[in-house]
C-alpha cells in the first residue's frame, strides 16, 4: 500500500503522557517544531503516581507550571515510618524545606497532564495529533521516520529525531529491541493499589505513611485536598483478580488504623498490579532515544520512577537544544543514553529496590537497630541542616548536560565517554510514591 505523502518535523514524539506533553512543552517554547502522536482519543484520565520530588519540580518549574502544579496540589508536610500498631519508628519533617521553589508536590498524573496539555496548545510550534498508531520505525543518515495508522489512513511522518515517550509498553522500544527485550526482573511481590477516602488524619497519620510489616505492609499517603488517600499494600502472590478484589474488606480492616468495615471509607478505584525493575539495552539507537517509562521501570515506592523519567525529559531536552543551537554535535545523545542509563543503575534500581524490601523483609520491632536509613531519619529530628541536606539528595538523578556545549566554561572537564561516566554524589534519596 502506498503511503500518503511524508509529513516533516524537527522532532517527533510518540505518546501524549506526562514526559511527552512535558519534553514538546519545552521544545516549543525553545522554537523548535514538535508534532507529538497519540494512539488514543483523548489523554488518560488515572490519577496513577502523584508526587514530583525536587529534582522533578525543577523540571517543571523550568516549563512554567509549577505555579499550576501547586496551585492544583499540594505541598506534603511529612512523612513517617510506621509499626502495624500506627507506632511511629523514624519521620521526615518537610518544613524544613520551606521557600525551595522545588520542593515536593503532590498532585494526581492524570491533572499534571491536564495541565500541561493546555500550556502545549498555546505553542504555535507544537502539534499534538490523537488516534495516530505508529506501525513501523525506519532511519537512514539524514532523517527518522514512523509509519502511522490514523483515520486518515496511512501516512509516513519524518523528523530529525523521534523519541519514544510511549511508557511501559512502548511500541518504539519494541520496534528498535523487540517486543519481549526489556530486560530486567519481575517483583515476586503482589501489589494492589487502591485511592480511598478514609480519615487517616482523625489517628494522627501523616501525609504519607509506610507501615512495616512482614505480611500486611503497606502505604497510605494523601494524594488531594478532599481527603482522598493512596493505600497500596502488598498481597500474597498467586492469587486471581477475583480473589485479590475479594480480600480487600479483610486486609483493610486487619491494616488500617481504627480496623474500619467497608461502611466506614469509601474506595474510588482499586487496581491490582504486578511492579518491575526493568531497563532498556539502550536510550539512544541513532535519531530515535527513550525516556521515562518507555525506557525503565522500577517499584512505586519512594517515586524515582516518576521523578527519574521527568529528570529524564530534562536532559534530553537539554541535549536536544544543544544540537540544534550547534553548541554540540549529536555525540551528546550518547552522552545522555550513558548518564540515564547509570543513574537509573546507580540509585533508582537499587534505592527504589530498597524503598520496598524496607516494609516487609524486616523485624519492626528491630527495624531501628538494623537499618541505616531509618537511623538516618531520627537524625534529622535533632539536625535541620542534615535534614535538608538529606531530603534534597534524591537531587543526585539530576545530570547538566549543558556542560558538554561546545561553549560551556566546563566543556573540557565533562567529557564523559563510555569508559569515564562520572559517578554520581549517592545522597539518601527520599521520595514518597508513584
Amino acid at each position: 500500500m502506498l503511503l500518503a505523502p511524508v509529513v516533516a518535523s524537527k522532532v517527533i514524539i510518540v505518546g501524549a503522557g506526562p514526559a511527552g506533553l512535558l519534553l514538546c512543552l519545552l521544545l516549543a517554547k525553545k522554537g523548535i517544531p514538535v508534532t507529538m502522536l497519540e494512539m488514543t482519543d483523548k489523554l488518560d484520565e488515572n490519577p496513577r503516581a502523584t508526587h514530583y520530588g525536587p529534582p522533578a519540580m525543577y523540571e517543571l518549574n523550568r516549563a512554567g507550571i509549577g505555579e499550576d502544579l501547586r496551585a492544583e496540589g499540594f505541598i506534603p508536610r511529612s512523612v513517617c515510618w510506621r509499626k502495624i500498631d500506627g507506632t511511629v519508628l523514624a519521620g521526615l519533617d518537610g518544613s524544613v524545606m520551606d521557600g525551595d521553589p522545588d520542593r515536593m508536590v503532590c498532585l494526581p498524573l492524570n491533572k499534571l497532564g491536564t495541565i500541561l496539555y493546555k500550556h502545549v496548545t498555546r505553542q504555535p510550534n507544537a502539534k499534538i495529533l490523537f488516534k495516530h498508531k505508529v506501525t513501523a520505525i525506519g532511519q537512514d543518515d539524514d532523517k527518522a521516520w514512523v509509519d502511522v495508522q490514523s483515520s486518515d489512513g496511512e501516512s509516513r511522518m519524518e523528523a530529525d529525531y523521534i523519541i519514544g515517550c510511549d511508557g511501559a509498553n512502548s511500541q518504539i522500544r519494541r520496534s528498535l529491541f523487540g517486543d519481549w527485550k526489556f530486560p530486567g526482573r519481575t517483583w515476586d511481590e503482589q501489589i494492589v493499589a487502591t485511592n480511598t477516602y478514609y480519615d487517616f488524619t482523625k489517628f494522627g497519620y501523616e501525609d504519607a505513611n509506610f507501615i512495616i510489616h512482614p505480611e500486611h505492609w503497606y502505604m497510605a499517603s494523601r494524594i488531594s485536598k478532599d481527603g482522598l488517600w493512596r493505600v497500596s499494600y502488598g498481597e500474597l502472590p498467586g492469587l486471581s483478580a477475583e480473589e485479590l478484589l475479594s480480600r480487600q474488606p479483610m486486609k483493610f480492616k486487619t491494616m488500617l488504623p481504627g480496623h474500619p468495615d467497608p461502611s466506614d471509607y469509601k474506595i474510588a478505584s482499586i487496581s491490582p498490579y504486578k511492579i518491575h525493575q526493568r531497563l532498556a539495552e539502550k536510550m539512544r539507537v541513532g535519531r530515535f532515544l527513550l525516556a521515562a517509562d518507555a525506557a525503565h521501570l522500577c517499584n512505586p515506592f519512594g517515586g524515582l520512577g516518576l521523578t527519574g523519567g521527568i529528570v529524564d525529559v530534562g536532559g534530553l531536552y537539554d541535549c536536544l537544544v544543544g544540537i540544534y543551537d550547534k553548541v554540540a554535535t549529536s555525540e551528546i545523545l550518547d552522552i545522555y543514553n550513558d548518564i540515564r542509563r547509570k543513574k537509573y543503575n546507580d540509585i533508582v534500581d537499587p534505592i527504589s529496590s530498597e524503598n520496598i524490601r524496607r516494609l516487609f523483609a524486616q523485624d519492626p520491632e528491630k527495624a531501628l537497630e538494623t537499618d541505616e536509613f531509618l537511623q538516618l531519619c531520627q537524625r534529622t529530628a535533632t539536625d535541620v541542616e542534615f535534614s535538608r541536606e538529606f531530603q534534597t539528595g534524591v537531587n543526585a538523578l539530576k545530570y547538566d548536560f549543558t556542560k558538554h556545549y561546545s561553549n560551556s566554561t566546563e566543556a573540557k572537564d565533562a567529557v564523559v565517554g563510555r569508559n569515564g561516566i562520572p559517578s554520581s554524589g549517592l545522597a539518601a534519596v527520599v521520595g514518597v510514591t508513584d
